[in-house]
């Protein structure tokens, strides 16, 4: 049975310092709250799946390789999981080392795979022939240069040096100056948050079928509703080849008629629908929406087809 210094506690990917740990920052009912260490994903989710955590921080999306295809999966295959909030970090890269060595020294590179393909730009052009070895995390990949040797150097966050004596051999390493990752905040709460009208509404969903047309099916549900997806990505569903599930966010809440409507729609052709939340954008930008796609359009014609029903008067082409 959880206890109560669990049901304040928050898990992120560890060791401090990491890219997470900062998105954790940036949630207000997490200060000074105990924060609780992880080294992936699956073991993140499950803190909070076991009631060790109110909520987990995962990275979910990046600008440079798109979906994080590990918090996709474990999203759409562990139950009663919801996503209550969004955080945008920004990302660059350094290369450290131990003291003492050069860049001429790097044979073998430690680094989170995220990482390691975001700055493979740099690293192929000044390190062409480097061994890559995987770490749990970036800053895990720093610690352990001070714990063995079987790495000469490793790609971590800009703040690195202020958890651990290392030396710095290059800055801004990352292919893209623009990279952000996404994260979001997971918990097992069911309760919405409410409606900001700059709002994500996530979902995995999957096609009834292999038949032609049926992903645009899919995709038909939010186009004729005047929905925008935001992200559409595919994730093999594992019991046969071809077989696909789609990880989708839409712009707007569950509160908002369009996205209920496109939901409702959405369930009756899809065999597995997952609502992952809704939750306020990162980004703080509104959704526009155009006139005949606002609430009110819905509601007029709930209301017209009733009267139609109830046998109330038409009053003419502008009902």
């Amino acid at each position: 049975m959880p206890d109560t210094a669990a049901s304040e506690t928050y898990s992120y990917l560890g060791p401090a310092g990491t890219f997470t740990e900062a998105a954790l920052a940036q949630v207000p009912q997490a200060a000074g709250k105990p924060w609780r260490s992880v080294n992936n994903v699956g073991q993140a989710l499950d803190d909070v799946v076991s009631g060790r955590s109110v909520a987990a921080m995962i990275a979910i999306e990046n600008t440079v390789d798109g979906g994080v295809s590990a918090s996709q999966d474990a999203l759409a295959t562990i139950p009663n999981l919801r996503i209550v909030g969004e955080y945008l970090v920004d990302v660059n890269f350094v290369l450290v080392a131990r003291p003492g060595t050069t860049l001429a020294d790097v044979k073998t590179i430690n680094a989170h795979p995220v990482a390691y393909g975001q700055t493979h730009l740099w690293v192929e052009a000044h390190l062409p022939h480097h061994g890559h070895l995987p770490a749990t995390s970036n800053v895990a990949a720093a610690a352990s240069l001070l714990e063995n040797d079987l790495a000469d150097a490793a790609i971590a966050p800009p703040t690195i040096t202020r958890h651990h004596d290392l030396d710095v051999l290059a800055t801004n390493i990352g292919d893209n100056p623009n990279a952000q990752t996404r994260f979001v905040l997971v918990s097992r709460t069911t309760a919405l948050p409410g409606r900001t009208g700059s709002d994500k509404t996530s979902i995995i969903a999957e096609l009834p079928d292999n038949r032609a047309g049926r992903l645009l099916e899919m995709l038909e549900q939010f186009a004729t509703r005047g929905v925008n997806m935001s992200l559409l990505a595919s994730r093999p569903i594992g019991d046969a080849l071809g077989r696909y599930r789609f990880v989708i966010d839409l712009d707007g809440h569950v509160h908002d008629e369009r996205v209920a409507d496109a939901l409702l729609g959405l369930k009756r052709f899809s065999p597995n629908v997952i609502f992952l939340g809704s939750y306020p954008r990162a980004d703080k930008l509104p959704i526009t929406v155009t006139p005949r796609y606002e609430n009110e359009a819905f509601t007029d014609a709930r209301d017209w087809l009733r009267g139609l029903i109830s046998g109330e008067p038409d009053e003419g082409f502008g009902r």
